[in-house]
């Protein structure tokens, strides 16, 4: 219970995170320039202020479990070796670093195809035409 707890919240925290980042990241960017229609920057605003008292309950749970996982470890050191005791140890610790690291690399492939996807449908034109576009663009003049 407390391992399936800790993909949990560890993964809760990496998604809020990833996505404060991106509205702090769209506000960085919408400080710079004239605001745009619909109010954008004070909808973002408060998507941040919503999304960073998530996170901050995010990062209670995780001190809570922190706690939790303290308890397990003295309850499982009177049933375990000492060798047994620190694999356990390293296995919660790895856990959470390998779930961090799948998310990274989850972004990265997702971005991988996000960009092709874009190259795809970017060549798309090209590939129907019998002409390549630098005759197209010829011919219509």
């Amino acid at each position: 219970m407390f391992i399936g707890d800790l993909d949990k919240v560890v993964n809760l925290l990496l998604s809020l995170s990833g996505r404060l980042a991106r509205v702090e990241n769209v506000l960085k960017g919408t400080g710079t320039r004239a605001p745009s229609p619909g109010n954008l920057p004070s909808s973002l605003s408060e998507k941040r202020k919503v999304l960073a008292g998530q996170h901050e309950d995010a990062r209670e749970l995780k001190e809570n479990l922190d706690r939790r996982e303290r308890v397990v470890l003295d309850i499982l050191a009177n049933y375990l070796s000492e060798e047994q005791l620190q694999d356990y140890q390293h296995f919660v610790k790895m856990k959470s670093t390998l779930l961090i690291e799948q998310r990274k690399l989850d972004d990265k492939i997702k971005l991988g195809q996000e960009q092709v996807k874009c190259l795809l449908e970017k060549l798309q034109p090209e590939r129907t035409s019998p002409f390549p576009a630098r005759c197209n663009v010829t011919r219509q003049m």
